[in-house]
């Protein structure tokens, strides 16, 4: 009699909805980027063990910037029985992923967009590691007002990010007796926008649209006028995190202020995530690549205490403790989100250093 050979099946797999911008419009170096932290976390839980045996597995779409193609991707997790959905860059989207995902009852936690209201109301299905735009914009408007520029004006287009990013600095500078002038980027030629500053006598031009047209445009027409060489150009932001826009720009990009969500320097987790995904990316990680990481550091940490149960993923944003790339993650309830929040995020204001542009200098930390 011949010996039975029995079969054990794997372990099903813990599935998470991984929402990135990979296509145009999307900031795709970001959405890559953040994608790339992501995988990287979940490779290093995996070879850890995964959870409870179960290996972790990334279930990505690709939300092109679009609100509506984001919360169908929402609706199609859901039923795929994901634990939980994370990620996304843009603010505006990550809006549309919080309300869906708050409307299934299903778990998010957003990794990079920073718009306060990413819900209507407040919710225990949502939490968030990048700071709020409040926060960090606030900053910003201190920074400028501590480098003498009172009058500032602001290269916007139309869209409730950058409307809410206005806000927050008029009402910052303001107070301390700043002014801030709106310039439409659409309407406006980049020469005909430079003639407005000349008008408008402001130090510093901030730059509150999208990348790579119309900012890369302004910035050569401002950096070329004579007429405005003593002004500061500014990108809160964050577009020149990325080589993209060194390679955009050269010598026009640097000595271009933004914040960023990194500490001045890593720890021994940080240092070493950071040579893992400077191998798989072929290039400096951003800032955007750590919160991907960090995103699954803190996932994975609730999935084995917690279990996989949606609800219990929800109710454990509150006991959550885990060591970051960039620091002890813990959540709270930070007024005006209405979302779970870390409020201990790095916050800096660094810029390309003009005489080797692909090295950052600190200008000002939180």
């Amino acid at each position: 009699m011949t010996g039975m050979i029995t079969q054990v099946r794997p372990a099903a797999p813990v599935r998470i909805g991984a929402l990135v911008p990979l296509t145009r419009p999307g900031w795709v170096e970001a959405g890559r980027h953040l994608l790339a932290g992501l995988e990287r976390a979940v490779d290093e839980v995996n070879e850890a063990g995964g959870i409870d045996g179960r290996p972790l597995e990334l279930a990505v779409r690709d939300t092109a910037a679009d609100p509506l193609r984001a919360a169908a991707a929402v609706d199609e997790l859901d039923r795929l029985g994901v634990a939980a959905v994370v990620g996304e860059y843009h603010s505006v989207v990550a809006r549309a992923v919080a309300a869906r995902a708050d409307a299934l009852r299903l778990p998010y936690l957003c990794s990079s967009a920073v718009l306060d209201a990413l819900t209507e109301q407040p919710t225990p299905w949502v939490a968030r590691l990048s700071p709020p735009q409040s926060h960090g914009w606030r900053v910003y408007a201190d920074f400028l007002l501590g480098a003498g520029h009172s009058r500032v004006a602001v290269a916007t287009e139309p869209s409730v990010y950058w409307a809410t990013g206005t806000r927050i600095l008029r009402d910052r500078l303001t107070a301390r007796g700043g002014t801030v002038v709106e310039l439409d980027a659409r309407a406006l030629t980049p020469e005909a926008l430079c003639d407005r500053l000349v008008e408008q006598r402001a130090t510093a031009l901030l730059l509150l649209a999208g990348f790579p047209e119309p900012a890369v445009s302004i910035v050569r027409s401002v950096r070329r006028d004579r007429r405005l060489a003593e002004v500061m150009i500014g990108a809160p932001a964050g577009q020149p995190e990325f080589a993209a826009w060194a390679g955009s720009l050269g010598g026009d990009g640097t000595a271009i202020p933004f914040l960023r969500y990194l500490p001045e320097r890593l720890g021994p987790l940080g240092a070493r995530v950071e040579a893992a995904l400077r191998e798989k990316l072929g290039a400096p990680p951003s800032f955007v690549a750590f919160e991907g990481y960090d995103t699954i550091a803190v996932l994975a940490e609730v999935l084995r205490t917690h279990g996989t149960d949606r609800a219990d993923i929800a109710a454990a944003w509150p006991h959550v403790a885990v060591e970051g790339t960039r620091g002890r993650i813990r959540f709270s309830r930070t007024p005006g989100t209405g979302v779970w929040q870390w409020d201990r995020a790095p916050v800096r204001i660094v810029d390309r250093d003009p005489a080797e542009p692909d090295r950052f200098r600190t200008r000002h930390a939180d």
